[in-house]
Order: structure tokens, then C-alpha cells, then sequence
């Protein structure tokens, strides 16, 4: 029987404590994968559960010396957890201060090591205990080689280059702990959006319970600058919801009888009750937070390329040292202290852990400022992929227009009414889900038409319908459909013409015998639809395509206002994705851009599938890689820059980790780098790489 577990490991933030985990449990029994989320400080471990448990895991690992805690296990840290090492550092960095005064003035050396040793045995305790757990779990981790590197100083007599090395490397690691600890608070900020508490009527009675313990169907109560606590329907009262943690929109949005609200939105005026939809674990915000937390775990293709150069980065960098310390006085006559001296130089920036962190800290601040814009992206390897796009495709309906279609028009032929025909057409399409559908089904009711119930209704994807209705057969749909049934005529192509020219949908009614009627449908362009094009072209995405099942004359009318040159119209679903594949193999990569349910197809044929709208809609929100939580077209763009950004700044950190080890490497076989300055060295490359990832966390602004 399969078994997982998520375990918290305290002072997991470099490699060499994933190495000593994976040490420990590769291969042992019952243990299936491991998946570590340095970030996070977790690994994710999967078992056998009739052969091992996850309180044997949790021992195995505790005995690396790492304090664990399981996911669902609330323990709260005491003093010594939280402020020990820090106490340690302090007292160690006062101490090597001490002994480098003394050793100003001192006679002997038997005045000033005291405090030296003292020194480096209290900030060393942590690196010492680590370094000795790991060589006897067979692996010489980065606090093993510091610990020979600070013992083969003291034994040379370098006791000050000893304290300073101890202090120094003591400060990186919780300045490293610091600085991560502020990006693994950005998404658990996300989670403190949602109150505590929910006021709810039940019967007849104002209480506030947790949200945890409201049911859907249960109406809340929000007053005046609360926020909402959980997802649900406005039943009373009208206000402006700031809906920005969810959706990224700057604007507040105006919410009366019907309209949805989300949990972690805010009130602002207005005095609402809301019948909640969703338990508190499935609101659209604890799904946002949710499906972070598993991006964030989501490997990168360039953390995959890091964590591979590492591996063999460590071994080479050991046996370099060894050679160092061996070859010139074997084989050269070289002074043994000083070639032994940059050795251990070596050995101390040899440690890795800038390299490993550059990328998982870049790829987690820019998937949480991404969610906080309004951009739900479902991993690493998606963030990287959007820097690559060359082309953009989107759907039409719905997409670059509002999609709120409605009748303009009813246009009766031969002795038909509008009446007759829209009734008609109202009661084929009451069962149907498609957007002309449900504009028809409404005009229908908005004229007060008592609909009839359509048998044996067949829908024809991309086309249309056929149904009978009081024993009469009946087509409604295209007129590509119509025409390919031979009902078509001059009078209908001629009226058909002049509204495609307006950029209006037409939908076409006929029995049997002839043509019936002709329904007018108009949509609108979405506010946005035009920055965002003209913003794509700026960033060189090109071509920018639209593709639609709409005809000839609407989609040259849409594509005309927006800009967009390259357009394709009269598409089935499979016609589609067959463009989409066209441009694949002609551009590389390409988004397509869609609502997330009828171009799931295109959606999940593209390098990336972007879903918009999609607060709310569980389809749109598993079938995309990335989801536009409201109907903004420019976080298309938003996405690109940020993507070419975070892969910028991955770049500049691998650069920036690499070069230092090579200057410290030159440095030290010259004999002009010290212990201490290659401590420095290390230490600020790692907390470079952590600031400038974490500049991605930054507030609203676009990258």
C-alpha cells in the first residue's frame, strides 16, 4: 500500500543537508522517491506502507542531526531553535575579537588562544556537530571540510584566520537562513488573507465561527471593510470588492444579488450577505495558495542543469585541494604550510550553496509575485518557457472580445416572424452550453417566448444543431453548415455579407425545405484587447494569431481594429490545433491564449496554455499551465517580461556563483586569498543571489 509524507527540516537551505537526506534514505527500506523544496524546507518522501512508516522516516532522518517535523505537525520552536545559533555567533564573533586585541599586546601566545579556542569551539559547535554526523554517514559535507579547514588553521598557527573563519561562516548561514526565510513567507502570506473568523446567521442568531466550520449553503455576513472569508453568492446588499489578491486587478469591483465573491477579497463600503459556495479548503484562494506551493516544488530546467554541475562541482573542487596540498611539496619541494594553507582555502570556497540556491529562490519569488498579480503559473518550467515564446495565439469569443454576446438582431424569411423564429431557435438551443446558445436562450426569455422541448437533439461541433421540435425537424448554426445542406440562398449570402462586415455573428434557422430566419449576434472587444497586441509586438512576439470558428467577415472585421494581421476563421476544434501545431513547427514556441474549457485542445497542444478568467472555473484552472485570474489580456505580456526577467536574473545569479570560485580559485593557488576572505567571498555570493532573486517578490509594478 502507497504511503507520502511532507517533513519539515529545520535548517534545510543548502545542498549538503539534501545530500545528507538522500544519503540516508536512498535505498533504504520502503522508501519510493524522494523530492526536495529547499525553499520551502520540506521533502516530500514516498513509501511502502505495509513495509515502512513515517515514524521510521522521521528517525532515519533526525539521525543526519536535523530536527524534523511532519507536514500536518504543529510544534512550536523554543528559545534555543530560534535564537540559538544566533546567541552562538554573537558570543563566538565577540570572543575572536577579544583574542585578536590581546594578541596586540601579548607576550605569549598563551594569553590570547585561550580566548581563540573558546572562540571558535562556540561558534564552530553547530558546524562541528554537522560536519562529524555527516563523515559518518559516509559523505564529507561542506561543514566537514570548514571544520578541517578551521582545525588545519589553528594547527599552522593561524588562530586569528581560525576565529575569523568560524565567525564568518557562522553569520552566512544565518544570514542565508534570514534571507530564505523571507521568501518562504511570501506564500504564506497568501494564506493570511483569509480571516480568522466568519460571521454566519443560523437560526435567527449573528455568530463567528472559523471558516472551517461553515457549510455551503450557509449565509455570511460582511460588514464595511472586512474581508470576504469565504467564496459565495451575493444574496443582499451592493458594494465595491477590492479583488486584487485574487485577480490582480487594480480597480475595485462593484458586487450586488448574484455576483460571486472570493475568499481574501475586501469589502470597502457596503454592507453584504453572501451564501458561500465552497468550503474553506476549496475556496478559489486556498487553491491559488495550493497550487503555488506545488509550483514552488516544480523543478526548473535550470535548476536541473545547476543541480547537475554541482554534483560533479563538489568531487572535482575536493581532489583539486588534495593535489594542492600534495603536489608542490611532494614533487616540487614547496614549503608544505603554504601550499597546505591554500588548500584549505580551497576547500572553503568550494562550498556550492550560491550555485544551488540561485535558481530556486529566483523561480519561488516570481511564481508568488506572478499569484499576486493575478497570474496563477503552475511551475518553474512554465516561467522559464514564457521567456521563449515567439508567437501567441488567441481565441476570439470570449477571449480578445467579452464573450457577453446578445441578440441585435432578428431577420424572418418567407411568411416567418421574428417571434416564430426566435422561439424556435430559443427552445433547440435550451440545453446547449455554447456562448451563441445561451444569447439566444436569453432574448428568448428577455421577449417572454414560452420555449418548447426539443427531441432528438444532435450537436455538430463547430457547426451547429439539428433537433425536432412539435414533429418538426429543424437545423440552426453557421452558415457554412447551412450552405453545406443546400438551404441557403442569394438573398440570406447578401444579408449575411453586410452584418460580417460589421463584425457580427450570424446564426442561421431552416426545416427540411427551406431557410427560416437569420438571428444577428454582435460581441464586443474586451478594453484591453488592444495594448495587449500592441505590447506583444513591442516585446517581438510575432506573429500574433487569432483563430475562431466565427466566418470570414467577422474575424477580418475583430482582426482589423486589434491590429492583428495574421487570422484564420471558420475553424473546427481540430482545425485549430492543427494551426497550433503548424506554428509550432515554424516558430518553436507559442501560447495559446484561451478560456480554458472549449480550446482545452489548443490549450494543451502549445509550449505554454494560458486559461483566462478562470476564478472560479475548476476546468480552466487544470487544463492550463498558467491561469489569468480575471479577464486582463496585458498580464499576457505581464507573463512574457516576467518570464524573460526570471530567466535574466537565473543567468546573472549562476554568473555571478561561478565567477566568484574561479577568482577565489585563482586567488588562492596564487597565495593571495585568505581563509577568512574566501569565507567573505562565499557568504556574499550566496546572499547576492538570495537579494536578487527576491527582487521579483517586488509590489505590483510590472517587471
Amino acid at each position: 500500500m502507497g504511503g507520502a509524507s511532507i517533513f519539515h527540516i529545520e535548517g534545510m537551505d543548502c545542498s549538503e543537508e539534501t545530500g545528507l537526506i538522500r544519503k540516508k534514505l536512498d535505498g533504504a527500506e520502503g522508501v519510493i522517491s524522494l523530492e526536495f523544496n529547499i525553499i520551502r524546507g520540506t521533502v516530500h518522501v514516498e513509501f511502502d506502507a505495509d513495509v515502512t512508516g513515517e515514524t521510521v522516516i522521521r528517525d532515519l532522518i533526525e539521525e543526519t542531526g536535523l530536527r524534523v517535523t511532519s507536514g500536518d505537525e504543529e510544534k512550536s520552536p523554543g528559545f534555543w531553535e530560534r535564537r540559538g545559533i544566533l546567541l552562538l555567533t554573537g558570543v563566538s564573533g565577540l570572543l575572536v575579537f577579544t583574542g585578536w586585541v590581546v594578541s596586540l599586546s601579548a607576550d605569549s601566545p598563551i594569553w590570547y588562544i585561550p580566548f581563540f579556542l573558546v572562540g571558535i569551539m562556540v561558534g564552530g559547535y553547530h558546524i562541528f556537530r554537522k560536519g562529524i554526523t555527516a563523515i559518518m554517514s559516509g559523505s564529507a559535507d561542506m561543514n566537514f571540510l570548514m571544520g578541517i579547514a578551521v582545525i588545519g588553521a589553528a594547527v599552522i598557527g593561524e588562530w586569528l584566520e581560525a576565529g575569523v573563519v568560524v565567525f564568518l561562516f557562522s553569520m552566512a548561514q544565518l544570514l542565508e537562513s534570514f534571507s530564505l526565510e523571507r521568501a518562504r513567507k511570501a506564500i504564506e502570506k497568501l494564506m493570511d488573507l483569509s480571516p480568522e473568523l466568519a460571521r454566519v446567521r443560523r437560526g435567527g442568531d449573528e455568530i463567528e465561527i472559523t471558516p472551517e466550520e461553515v457549510d455551503p449553503g450557509e449565509v455570511i455576513l460582511i460588514k464595511p471593510g472586512e474581508r470576504i472569508p469565504l467564496d459565495g453568492e451575493v444574496v443582499t446588499g451592493t458594494s465595491h470588492v477590492d479583488q486584487s489578491p485574487i485577480t490582480g486587478e487594480s480597480k475595485v469591483v462593484m458586487k450586488a444579488p448574484g455576483h460571486e465573491v472570493f475568499a481574501g477579497t475586501l469589502n470597502s463600503e457596503g454592507y453584504l450577505e453572501v451564501r458561500v459556495t465552497r468550503e474553506a479548503s476549496d475556496t478559489t484562494l486556498a487553491r491559488i495558495i495550493h497550487m503555488v506551493e506545488e509550483a514552488s516544488a516544480t523543478r526548473a530546467p535550470s535548476q536541473n542543469f545547476v543541480d547537475r554541475f554541482a554534483r560533479y562541482y563538489t568531487p572535482t573542487v575536493l581532489i583539486l585541494a588534495a593535489l594542492v596540498a600534495a603536489v608542490p611539496p611532494l614533487l616540487f619541494a614547496q614549503p608544505f604550510t603554504v601550499w597546505f594553507y591554500r588548500a584549505l582555502v580551497l576547500l572553503v570556497i568550494s562550498c556550492p550553496c550560491a550555485l544551488v540556491i540561485s535558481t530556486p529562490v529566483t523561480i519561488v519569488s516570481a511564481l508568488t509575485s506572478a499569484a499576486r498579480n493575478g497570474v496563477l503559473i503552475k511551475g518553474g518550467v512554465y516561467l522559464e518557457g514564457a521567456a521563449s515564446i515567439r508567437s501567441v495565439v488567441f481565441d476570439k469569443t470570449g477571449t480578445l472580445t467579452t464573450g457577453s454576446l446578445s441578440v441585435r438582431e432578428v431577420i424572418p424569411l418567407g411568411e416567418n416572424s421574428e417571434e416564430d423564429v426566435l422561439r424556435i431557435a430559443a427552445s433547440i438551443e435550451t440545453h446547449s452550453e455554447h456562448h451563441l446558445a445561451r444569447a439566444i436562450v436569453e432574448a428568448g426569455r428577455a421577449k417572454n417566448l414560452s420555449p418548447g422541448d426539443p427531441g432528438d437533439f444532435e450537436s455538430i461541433p463547430g457547426k451547429g444543431v439539428r433537433a425536432n421540435l412539435d414533429g418538426k425537424y429543424f437545423l440552426l448554426g453557421s452558415h457554412r453548415f447551412i450552405e453545406e445542406e443546400n438551404l441557403c440562398n442569394i438573398k440570406a449570402d447578401e444579408i449575411i455579407a453586410k452584418h460580417e462586415k460589421r463584425a457580427h455573428t450570424t446564426v442561421l434557422l431552416a426545416d427540411r425545405k427551406e431557410l427560416l430566419g437569420i438571428i444577428v449576434i454582435s460581441d464586443t472587444l474586451r478594453p484591453q484587447s488592444i495594448s495587449a497586441v500592441e505590447e506583444l509586438a513591442s516585446l517581438g512576439v510575432d506573429p500574433v494569431v487569432m483563430l475562431t470558428g466565427d466566418n470570414e467577415g467577422t474575424a477580418s472585421a475583430i482582426a482589423g481594429e486589434l491590429g492583428i494581421r495574421n487570422y484564420h476563421s471558420g475553424l473546427l476544434p481540430g482545425e485549430k490545433v492543427e494551426k497550433v501545431k503548424e506554428l509550432l513547427d515554424v516558430h518553436g514556441t507559442v501560447a495559446v491564449v484561451g478560456d480554458g474549457v472549449n480550446d482545452a485542445p489548443a490549450l494543451a497542444v502549445a509550449t505554454i496554455g494560458v486559461a483566462m478568467g478562470s476564478t472560479g472555473t475548476d476546468v480552466a484552472l487544470e487544463t492550463s499551465d498558467v491561469a489569468l485570474m480575471s479577464d486582463d489580456l496585458t498580464r499576457v505580456p505581464y507573463l512574457i517580461r516576467l518570464g524573460r526577467k526570471t530567466l535574466r536574473v537565473i543567468k546573472e545569479n549562476i554568473t555571478i556563483a561561478l565567477l566568484t570560485k574561479f577568482v577565489f580559485f585563482a586567488l588562492a593557488l596564487s597565495g593571495l586569498a585568505t581563509l577568512w576572505m574566501a569565507v567573505g567571498a562565499d557568504m556574499g555570493a550566496s546572499l547576492i543571489v538570495i537579494v536578487n532573486g527576491m527582487r521579483l517578490l517586488g509590489g505590483r509594478s510590472d517587471p
